[in-house]
C-alpha cells in the first residue's frame, strides 16, 4: 500500500479530509496491526484520524481487522459469556470493574476480563484483581481453562493481541489517544458469541458505538462508562441498553438526580482499599450500591441465563441475598 495517498485522504482539515471506505479502513489496519506501517506515516495516520475523527464504517473495517487477529475462546455453556474491557481505571472514583465480575462469576454468567496493568497514573482493575489474589492469565490456553473451570479470567491485552497493545502505547510517544482506544472496549474473543459491555464517556462516541454494534447485530450491553470503566456510576445509574439482533433495547432509563440515600463507597481509589470494600460487598459486610445491583441485573438478562430482566432482577436479589426491592425497576 501507499501510505502518501491515504495521510492525504485523513488530513486535509476538517472540511477536506475524506472517509475511507469500510473495506479500506479494514485493508489499512491490517497493515497497522501487522506492523507493516513505518513509524512516520504511522504517527501521521494517527493524527490525522484524531483529528478528523473516525466515521462508522471506519471503525467497522478497524474493528473487523482487530478481530480477525484475535485469538478465539469458546463459551463454556450455554450462558453467554460477558465480555468487559477494563482500560481506563481509577482516578478520582474507586474502580469496582473487578466487583462487576465477581458478583457475575457468583451469578454463575461466564466473564472475560481483557486490559492492561497500569492505567496512566490510575488504578486499573489488573492491580485490584492482584490485591484480591487473582492473578492474570499468560497465555489464551490458560485463561480457557479458568473460564471453564471458575467461570472467570483476566487477560491481559499483551496476552489477547499485542499488536492491538502496540498501537495503545502509541499515546506514550505521541501524547494523543488513537483508534485502539475505542476498538479495545469492542473486542470480542468469543467470535460474536460473548456479550460485549461497551462503554464511553463523550455521547458522541456512545452513539458511533450503538450505530456500529447496532448494524453488525452484536449483543452488547451499552452505557456511559464511570471515568470510562465499564460499570454503572454507583450514585447515578446511566441509561442502560441492550443492543441485539439490530436492536435497541432499553433497560433501564438514566437517572438525573443523585440516590437519596448515598451508598457506602471506598475512602479512596487506592487499589487495597478498593479491594477491601470489595471483600465487604462480597462478604454481604456492605450493601452493593443499587445501579450496580441493576447493571447486574441486565447482564444476567442480555447473558441468556434468564428469559427476562424481571427474572433476572429476582435471581440477582435471591443469589446475593439482596432486597428484592434494591434491584427493581422501581
Amino acid at each position: 500500500m501507499e501510505w502518501a495517498p491515504i495521510i492525504r485522504e485523513l488530513g486535509r482539515g476538517a472540511t477536506g479530509s475524506r472517509d475511507l471506505s469500510q473495506d479500506a479502513a479494514q485493508q489499512l489496519y491490517a497493515a497497522v496491526l501487522d506492523g507493516q506501517v513505518p513509524d512516520l506515516e504511522l504517527g501521521a495516520i494517527a493524527i490525522a484520524l484524531r483529528m478528523k475523527t473516525e466515521s462508522v464504517a471506519e471503525m467497522a473495517g478497524f474493528l473487523a481487522a482487530a478481530n480477525e487477529r484475535l485469538p478465539k475462546l469458546r463459551p463454556p455453556g450455554k450462558v453467554r459469556p460477558v465480555v468487559i474491557p477494563t482500560y481506563n481505571g481509577a482516578r478520582r472514583s474507586a474502580n469496582l470493574t473487578p466487583l462487576l465480575a465477581l458478583l457475575l462469576q457468583r451469578l454463575h454468567v461466564p466473564v472475560l476480563v481483557h486490559g492492561i496493568g497500569e492505567g496512566y497514573g490510575r488504578v486499573s482493575s489488573e492491580q485490584i484483581f492482584r490485591a484480591l489474589g487473582i492473578a492474570a492469565c499468560s497465555s489464551v490456553s490458560q485463561a480457557q481453562l479458568a473460564i471453564d473451570a471458575t467461570g472467570l479470567a483476566y487477560l491481559p491485552l499483551s496476552v489477547l493481541s499485542p499488536c492491538l497493545e502496540r498501537q495503545l502505547s502509541l499515546r506514550t510517544r505521541l501524547g494523543l489517544r488513537n483508534s485502539a482506544h475505542s476498538l479495545v472496549k469492542m473486542l470480542d474473543p468469543f467470535a460474536g458469541d460473548g456479550l460485549r459491555l461497551a462503554s464511553a464517556t463523550h455521547p458522541a462516541y456512545l452513539t458511533a458505538m450503538r450505530t456500529l454494534l447496532g448494524a453488525a447485530g452484536k449483543h452488547a450491553l451499552l452505557l456511559r462508562g464511570s471515568e470510562g470503566e465499564p460499570f454503572a456510576n454507583p450514585k447515578r445509574r446511566p441509561a442502560l441498553e441492550y443492543l441485539h439482533d439490530g436492536l435497541v433495547e432499553l433497560l433501564f432509563d438514566a437517572e438525573h438526580d443523585s440516590l437519596r440515600h448515598l451508598p457506602q463507597l471506598p475512602a479512596t481509589c487506592e487499589a487495597a482499599a478498593t479491594a477491601e470494600w470489595t471483600r465487604g460487598v462480597l462478604d454481604g459486610r456492605i450493601a452493593l450500591p443499587l445501579p450496580i445491583s441493576n447493571q447486574l441485573a441486565c447482564c444476567v438478562y442480555a447473558s441468556g441465563r434468564t428469559r427476562t430482566l424481571a427474572e433476572a432482577e429476582a435471581l440477582v436479589a435471591t443469589d446475593l441475598a439482596l432486597p428484592l426491592a434494591q434491584v427493581a425497576l422501581s
